[in-house]
């Protein structure tokens, strides 16, 4: 069946998380970052999360908006969604414990050439309304189409590289064991069984379990810190990457950082990384660091 362009509009949440050391510092050693600024609790201000966990806390009301968009799909066109885009503006670091209240709304349907494309927009705040995140995030259902007429949205443009270099400005290898699916999934607190479960990814039509887009997403991001940010992760203002090949595991991945440029709201860092088969597991990425 069809995906129905007048589900656009469909909000749910607040969805409200607990947010405390013990789950900030999970996520930062699920993927093997151990800086203080995750890990030590002895540091005056505290710890502060990993620029991607604001997937962690969006989880729960990603699966209530999912449940709300897929209504008109069978399980099989449903199990053909992927997540394809992810644009985080992080305003502010997450310094647990804090409470955090997320809202979903469905912003946009439009008829890709692969499938139906949709877009969430998910804004979290803090006890006092403070904003804290606002993420787009856009899944492709692939071989579905779309009932109604295209209902695209207004968001922001991620920044672009004009001109591809001719040598990358670094290249770093990262690791993936055998197990990092398993471990992600339980310190992120973000379960989709074709993570971890052999027979669901074979139905899904998977050679094997595959590392979480999010996942390898962070895995980068802790690299561009460390080597372009002086490992102050605070200065990670917006995040966005386009996911593409699968990563499989045992693997490793390499994460090619294609140039460093000063832009309007600070310096952006291009890159992309590539599986160890050579496909582009994250393209067009960019990560824009506060000045």
């Amino acid at each position: 069946m069809p995906l129905d362009s007048l589900l656009v509009g469909t909000r749910v949440g607040p969805v409200v998380s607990e947010v405390d050391a013990r789950w900030a510092m999970a996520y930062a050693a699920g993927i093997g970052d151990n800086l203080p600024c995750y890990m030590d609790t002895r540091r005056p201000d505290g710890i502060i999360a990993h620029p991607v966990f604001p997937v962690c806390y969006e989880w729960e009301a990603a699966g209530a908006i999912r449940a709300k968009s897929r209504v008109g799909l069978t399980k099989a066109e449903a199990a053909r969604g992927v997540h394809a885009t992810q644009h985080m503006i992080l305003h502010r670091p997450v310094r647990p414990p804090m409470r955090i209240s997320t809202t979903a709304e469905l912003i946009s349907i439009e008829q890709r050439k692969p499938g139906a494309y949709e877009v969430v927009r998910f804004e979290s705040v803090d006890g006092n309304g403070t904003p804290i995140c606002t993420t787009y995030s856009g899944s492709l259902y692939r071989e579905v189409a779309v009932a109604g007429s295209d209902r695209p949205a207004e968001i922001p443009a991620p920044l672009t590289l004009t001109k591809l270099p001719s040598k990358p400005r670094a290249e770093i290898p990262v690791p993936i064991s055998a197990g990092a699916a398993h471990v992600y999934t339980e310190c992120a607190r973000i379960w989709n069984p074709v993570h971890t479960d052999a027979a669901v990814a074979a139905a899904a039509g998977l050679p094997a379990i595959i590392l979480h887009g999010t996942a390898t997403l962070a895995l980068a991001v802790s690299r561009i810190v460390e080597g372009e940010a002086g490992n102050a992760p605070e200065r990670v203002a917006e995040i966005y990457g386009r996911f593409g090949a699968m990563v499989l595991m045992p693997s490793e991945v390499l994460v090619r950082i294609h140039a460093r440029e000063n832009v309007a709201r600070g310096e952006a860092i291009f890159f992309e990384a590539i599986s160890n088969e050579g496909g582009r597991a994250i393209r067009d990425g960019v990560i824009i660091l506060r000045a």
